[in-house]
């Protein structure tokens, strides 16, 4: 007897501990490695991206458990919601309509949304340009400047437009920041064919997409982060968009990867 069980029932508990610690490890191990490109992902899409895996024989684990080694292992996150502006709308220039209300969607290249947000370095600020296709969620094109001035803007929009094979009829939707409304801008908009949309007085949610872009940059790849100079933040936000586009599912596209839905059409 040992410690009040048989011997063939004591190996049988020797067996099933050291199977779940062996279990654990590995689930452990799984999700460390998707937190390396992405340290703030949520237990729902890991478990999603991960469920091949755990079904394996030898280390077969269901969605409770899951969970469970997550909540022991204090691998759950929880979330900081912050919400900051960099919209100056208060300007001379034009102001259009909102073009994209209601509109249903159906393929790539339909509507692009622009916003811009901050990132901050030892020696104060950089801005992220970002442009998002609005139906497959894919960053189309970006860049990080030093200023707030239209040439960071200019340049993510030359990006975006070099992914498509035409932008003839594409919305452009925006806020109303003087980068997006200035000449220069809206000629290129004009210049390749797309129409322009913006939010309406006071409507910042109507571009509640492309703010949502920003804030999962912030909150899941740890883009909130102070940098050391614009080097590091630079390579940090080209890290951060490759992996949103290549790696992370969305619950709008049904736990598909922007890619995937952006390629497929």
């Amino acid at each position: 007897m040992y410690f009040g069980y048989s011997r063939s029932g004591y190996y049988k508990s020797l067996r099933t501990i050291i199977q779940s610690d062996l279990t654990e490890a590995v689930v452990v191990d799984l999700v460390g490695s998707v937190r390396r490109y992405q340290p703030m992902i949520g237990g729902k899409k890991l478990y999603s991206l991960l469920k091949a895996d755990l079904a394996k024989p030898g280390s077969r684990v269901g969605r409770d458990k899951f969970f469970d080694i997550l909540r022991k292992q204090k691998l759950l996150i929880k979330r900081r919601r912050r919400y900051v502006t960099t919209t100056d709308s208060y300007h001379r220039f034009r102001k259009y309509n909102n073009k994209v209300k209601d509109q249903l969607l159906t393929g790539p290249g339909q509507v692009i949304v622009s916003d811009i947000t901050y990132l901050r370095t030892s020696s104060g600020f950089v801005y992220l340009f970002l442009q998002t296709d609005a139906w497959s969620r894919k960053i189309t094109g970006w860049h990080l400047s030093e200023s707030l001035g239209i040439a960071g803007a200019l340049k993510a929009l030359e990006m975006s437009i070099r992914q498509y094979p035409s932008t003839l009829g594409t919305i452009h939707h925006s806020d109303r920041g003087i980068q997006y409304c200035c000449d220069a801008y809206v000629s290129a908009l004009q210049e390749a064919g797309m129409e322009i949309s913006m939010t309406e007085e006071n409507h910042c949610y109507e571009n509640a997409q492309a703010e949502r872009v920003n804030g999962i940059l912030k909150q899941e790849f740890l883009l909130d982060s102070v940098f050391a100079d614009k080097q590091e933040a630079f390579k940090a936000v080209k890290e951060a968009i490759y992996t949103y586009n290549y790696r992370r599912p969305h619950w709008s596209l049904n736990l598909r990867i922007p890619i995937q839905l952006h390629n497929a059409a």
